[in-house]
C-alpha cells in the first residue's frame, strides 16, 4: 500500500527514488492502450445554446427561430452560417455558429456530436407537471433555485439538483472506476482550472492547479545540501503529520498532489511534441496542461483520468453576438489542438472532450443579448463518438410551445423559450461513464454515481443515450 510518504518522494520532497529518471520523458513511452480520459469543458455564465447550433436557414424551423430571435439570431447563409450546415443521420439539417467553424469538419468525419436540450431535473418532468408546481398545484421534486448561476452550477458539476451536493458526478464516476487505477497513487480526477467540485469524490482524492502557476518548492537547494535535506525532512513532517483534524489533512493532501503534478510536468521537454500548437487563450493553456498530463501516463500509472477546465463570459445579457462568437472560437481552437494531441500521442480513440454549462438561455432575447434558461445542448468530440449527428430531441422553435417550461397563462412565469430538459445531466453523464468503464447494469454502482438516474430507467428512459462507441 502507497503511503503518503511514499507520494512526497514522488513530490520531490525527498529524493525521486520511483522517478530518477524522469528525464527520459524526452522520449516518452507510449500511452497505455488500456488508458482512456475524460476532458470537461465547463462554460460558465450560461452558455446560449440556441445559438451554438441553430435549424438550418430555408426551413421552417428557422423562420420559426428568426422571427423570435431578432436582431439576436445568427444570419442566413450568405453571412455568418455560409458553409456551417451540418445534417443529422436522418437527414435533419443544421447549422453551427460560426465561431465553432475549426471543429467542423470533424462533425463530417465522425468525431463531433451534439447533446441536444440536456439539463437537470430530478425525475421525468413535464411541461404541466413543472407549471402546475410552480403555481402551488400538483407537485414533482424540482431543482433548487433554478436559474441561479451559483446554484445550477453547484448542480451541474455535482450531477445532483441540491445546492448542497458534496461531491461531483465526475469524481464519483473515478470512484466507480478506481480498480482500474489499482496501484497508482495519483490522483486520478485532475482540475486545471483550480479547485472545482466536478472532481471531487467520496473516496477517490483529485488535485488541482492552475497552468503557469509554479508549484515547485523553493529553498530546498542549498549551498550544503545537508541544509536542504534537513528542510525537505521538516516539511515532509508537517505535511504528513496525522493532526486528527480532516480539513487540515485534506488540504496538506490537495497541496502534495499539487507539488508532485507540478514535479512532474517540469520534467517535460522545453519543446512541445505536439504538431498542432495550443492557442494562448485560458482554455487553450488549460488544454495543454491536460495533453501535457496524459503524456506522464506511462510514469503516473492511471489507466483512467478525468479532467476539468473550463471557460468564462457566457453569461451574455447583452453584447452577445460577438462576445459568444469569439468564446466559442476560442474553445474550438482549443478542443481542435487537444483532438490534435491526443492523436500525436496515439489516444485518439481514448479521450472524449464534451462541453458543460450550468443552464441554457431563453430564446426570446432581452435586447442584444438573452436571460436565463434551462435545457441547453453540449458537444461531445473524440474518436469513439458516434459523430455527425445530434441526440436527444431538437425543441420546438415556439414560446409558449411544447419545449417551453414557462406559460404563457401565467403572467408571473411568462413563456420566453426557456426549455425544459427532455434529456437529464444524468443521461448524459451516464453515457459517457459508461464507455469510461462504469457497470450501468449494476444497480449499487449506478445509485452511488448517480443517484437520480433510477427515476429514469425505471419509466422506460435509457441510461445509454446513445452518443459514444
Amino acid at each position: 500500500m502507497t503511503t503518503r510518504r511514499t507520494f512526497l518522494r514522488m513530490a520531490g520532497l525527498t529524493p525521486l527514488a520511483r522517478f530518477g529518471a524522469i528525464n527520459a520523458l524526452a522520449s516518452p513511452a507510449a500511452v497505455s492502450t488500456n488508458y482512456k480520459a475524460l476532458v470537461c469543458i465547463f462554460l460558465f455564465g450560461g452558455n446560449d445554446g440556441n445559438n451554438m447550433i441553430v435549424p438550418a436557414p430555408g426551413t421552417s424551423e428557422y423562420a420559426r427561430y428568426l422571427a423570435i430571435r431578432g436582431s439576436l439570431a445568427l444570419p442566413d447563409p450568405n453571412a455568418t452560417l455560409q458553409g456551417m450546415g451540418i445534417t443529422t443521420r436522418n437527414g435533419t439539417p443544421y447549422a453551427l455558429n460560426d465561431g465553432l467553424k475549426l471543429i467542423l469538419p470533424l462533425w463530417a468525419s465522425g468525431q463531433l456530436a451534439v447533446v441536444a436540450n440536456v439539463g437537470l431535473v430530478v425525475q421525468p418532468t413535464t411541461q404541466a407537471q413543472y407549471q402546475a408546481t410552480i403555481t402551488g398545484g400538483a407537485s414533482v421534486p424540482l431543482p433548487t433555485n433554478l436559474f441561479s448561476h451559483a446554484d445550477q452550477q453547484v448542480q451541474m458539476q455535482a450531477g445532483i439538483p441540491s445546492s448542497s451536493a458534496s461531491t461531483g458526478w465526475a469524481g464519483r464516476v473515478a470512484d466507480a472506476v478506481a480498480a482500474q487505477n489499482a496501484g497508482a497513487s495519483f490522483p486520478p480526477s485532475v482540475s486545471v482550472s483550480g479547485p472545482a467540485l466536478f472532481s471531487k469524490g467520496n473516496a477517490v482524492q483529485s488535485a488541482s492547479l492552475i497552468p503557469g502557476f509554479n508549484m515547485q518548492l523553493n529553498g530546498f537547494s542549498t549551498w550544503q545540501p545537508v541544509v536542504g535535506q534537513t528542510r525537505q525532512a521538516q516539511y515532509q513532517s508537517i505535511l504528513t503529520f496525522n493532526s486528527g483534524l480532516t480539513m487540515i489533512q485534506a488540504a496538506d493532501k490537495v497541496r502534495q498532489d499539487a507539488v508532485a503534478l507540478s514535479q512532474m510536468l517540469a520534467s517535460l521537454p522545453p519543446a512541445s511534441p505536439f504538431t498542432r500548437p495550443f492557442p494562448s487563450t485560458t482554455i487553450g493553456q488549460q488544454l495543454l496542461q491536460v495533453a501535457q498530463i496524459m503524456q506522464l501516463q506511462p510514469t503516473i500509472g492511471l489507466n483512467r483520468q478525468i479532467f476539468f477546465c473550463s471557460l468564462g463570459g457566457f453569461d451574455t445579457h447583452s453584447g452577445q453576438s460577438w462576445q459568444q462568437f469569439d468564446l466559442l472560437r476560442q474553445v474550438a481552437d482549443g478542443m481542435l489542438s487537444l483532438w490534435g494531441a491526443t492523436q500525436d500521442l496515439g489516444i485518439a480513440n481514448q479521450v472524449t472532450t464534451f462541453t458543460e454549462s450550468e443552464f441554457g438561455r431563453t430564446l426570446q432575447p432581452s435586447g442584444s443579448g438573452c436571460d436565463h434558461g434551462w435545457g441547453n445542448h453540449h458537444l461531445v468530440l473524440g474518436g469513439a463518438v458516434h459523430g455527425g449527428d445530434l441526440y436527444g430531441r431538437y425543441p420546438q422553435m415556439a414560446i409558449g410551445g411544447p419545449d417551453d417550461c414557462l406559460s404563457t397563462s401565467n403572467p408571473s412565469t411568462p413563456a420566453r423559450g426557456a426549455w425544459l430538459p427532455t434529456t437529464s445531466v444524468d443521461q448524459f453523464a451516464a453515457t459517457l461513464a459508461k464507455w469510461f468503464g462504469v457497470d450501468l447494469t449494476d444497480p449499487t454502482v449506478t445509485a452511488k454515481a448517480f443517484p437520480n438516474l433510477a427515476n429514469f430507467t425505471s419509466q422506460g428512459f435509457p441510461a445509454d443515450i446513445g452518443f459514444m462507441g
